[in-house]
């Protein structure tokens, strides 16, 4: 199981989003963004480009490998 996306997090308490906040934004819920968060699910293109326009990073970095991003 993937470990996570703990620089997603980061992204979205950088912004000052909770989760719900987040979700309600972009038009799902604020379980679907606790997935994407936790490595459980992958976004659809269409989620992950309203994600990264609003957290402000490239919508493919929700597709690479979380050892590459982790810091």
């Amino acid at each position: 199981m993937p470990k996570g996306r703990i620089w997603f997090k980061q992204a979205r308490e950088d912004k000052g989003f909770t989760q719900e906040e987040l979700a309600a934004k972009i038009g799902i819920t604020r379980q679907h963004i606790g997935l994407i968060e936790n490595g459980v699910v992958a976004p659809s293109v269409e989620v992950a480009k309203k994600i990264a326009a609003v957290l402000g990073f490239d919508w493919t970095r929700l597709y690479e490998d979380d050892e590459d991003n982790d810091e």
